[in-house]
């Protein structure tokens, strides 16, 4: 099939970036999902593993929770603030090129991790990671919306991008806890390397990809970050440390910075988020519901790492066991979703994700240090289950409910709400555990099950039934 019959492009297109037809090329299609695949697994295992590793970088390079907390977050909000440019990028120039240029980054930008000599020197190599991150996964599914058109092989495709950063997930607190643990916390990062090879070679097999004329949009872009990182920086400084004169500066930046960026976008002729994205129910859906999964499942494991080693005093690899349950099921229930999707429909499935997911919430709300390793393993499930049914289920509405050309775009704006909410629900929860750890972490449970349960209920009201 050509990519003009894929709906990929236009003729003239086609001839200026030489795409081929996936026919033209035996195994085009699979080697670009094979690609993508692995920078979501690589992106994903980046953030599993280095939340397990977090009390050993604070014992070898020192600094505080808030520390710890821009470790993660200043690889989460690079991902985010940038995740909509990128996917921009990535329809301007070729999914095929964009996904090589952030798959280099990336790959470079974690052996840097593991030589940071300094927390400082960390947290800018993360920053780095972020930004190629933000390029990688809009272009990753683009790759695989202009390899399968067809939208059930599609679907099925989509799945098994979700499975990658499902087994990423169950691999990184073992991985990670076992390196920590054995070598150093250093050999987190390295993990990234040879999958990050394997993926280039995969991506030289993949068909090129069309372009379509895009600007950048610099108005756009500057507000975006400046807004995002001011929120984080008054949610987690401000958690820490009160509301102090500069805290109050930064929360003032983000809400200028976030009025500018809706002015910006809609006046602008060309922007990087068309604002009319929004009108569809096939869109606010999956973007405020990826919010909440993405808050609630990575908040509760940045809490949840700490809670493991520093509270009850088990080592990195012992806590990184301690995930691979609800990991497991996570990597299954990936798979299952669209088979779940087309018996019962997207409403269905979303909706039922987003309780199961507020169940396992609530039910770690009975956790303490004297509970035993294997109930608290237990009850990690629900929160697993629950987001491994929603998201491919999302991220497939979304995909169906835009053009082809929009799909990088599209793809970003999905990830952009999913790492936001994981930022934003690290800043507040680590905020929360800062003078009563076992207070703030039932605080946190709480305020997720609620969120989940709230969006459940939209989803439900918004959503047909088919």
């Amino acid at each position: 099939m050509s990519v003009r019959q894929a709906g990929t492009g236009t003729g003239a297109e086609t001839r200026r970036t030489g795409t081929r037809g996936e026919g033209e090329r035996p195994g085009a299609a699979v080697a670009a999902l094979i690609a993508a695949v692995l920078g979501f697994f690589v992106i994903t295992l980046d953030v599993s593993g280095v939340n397990v590793a977090l009390p050993a970088v604070r014992g070898e390079l020192g600094g505080s929770l808030s520390g710890l907390q821009w470790t993660v977050d200043s690889y989460t909000l690079m991902f985010a603030a940038l995740l909509l440019s990128a996917g921009a990028l990535s329809d301007a120039v070729g999914a095929r090129r964009a996904f090589g240029w952030g798959l280099g980054v990336f790959t470079l930008a974690s052996l840097a991790c593991g030589a940071a000599p300094t927390l400082g020197a960390l947290t800018a190599a993360r920053v780095v990671q972020g930004s190629a991150a933000a390029l990688m996964v809009p272009a990753s599914l683009a790759l695989i919306r202009q390899a399968f058109p067809e939208p059930g092989v599609r679907a099925r495709a989509v799945a098994l991008w979700t499975v990658g950063g499902a087994v990423a997930v169950a691999a990184g607190p073992v991985l990670g806890g076992l390196l920590t643990t054995t070598w150093s916390w250093r050999a987190v990062f390295c993990l990234n390397v040879p999958a990050g090879l394997i993926g280039f070679l995969a991506l030289l097999r993949a068909a090129r990809s069309p372009c379509r004329p895009a600007a950048f949009d610099l108005p756009g872009q500057l507000t975006a970050v400046l807004a995002l990182a001011g929120l984080t920086f008054a949610v987690i400084e401000g958690g820490h440390g009160g509301l102090t004169g500069t805290v109050l500066v930064a929360a003032g930046v983000a809400v200028v910075s976030g009025a500018g960026f809706v002015v910006a976008e809609a006046r602008r002729r060309t922007p990087m988020l068309p604002l009319e994205l929004f009108r569809q129910r096939g869109v606010t859906v999956p973007v405020i519901a990826g919010f909440a999964l993405n808050a609630a499942f990575y908040g509760e494991v940045f809490v949840l790492s700490l809670f493991f080693q520093e509270q009850r005093g088990q080592t990195a690899l012992s806590a990184g066991l301690m995930f691979v349950p609800m990991a497991v099921v996570t990597a299954i229930g990936n798979y299952l979703s669209p088979r779940a999707v087309s018996g019962y429909g997207p409403r269905t499935v979303v909706v039922s994700g987003l309780l199961t997911c507020a169940l396992g919430c609530g039910g770690l709300l009975a956790v303490d240090t004297g509970t035993p390793s294997w109930v608290t393993a237990l009850l990690m499930i629900p929160l697993g289950v629950g987001g491994a049914l929603a998201m491919p289920a999302l991220t497939s509405l979304m995909l169906d409910s835009v053009a082809a050309e929009r799909a990088g775009t599209a793809a970003a704006l999905l990830n952009t709400s999913r790492q936001t909410g994981g930022a934003l629900s690290i800043a507040v929860f680590g905020a929360l555990l800062a003078d009563d750890f076992a207070w703030g972490m039932g605080e946190s449970l709480l305020l997720a099950a609620c969120l989940l349960v709230a969006t459940a209920l939209g989803a439900a009201a918004l959503l047909p039934r088919r």
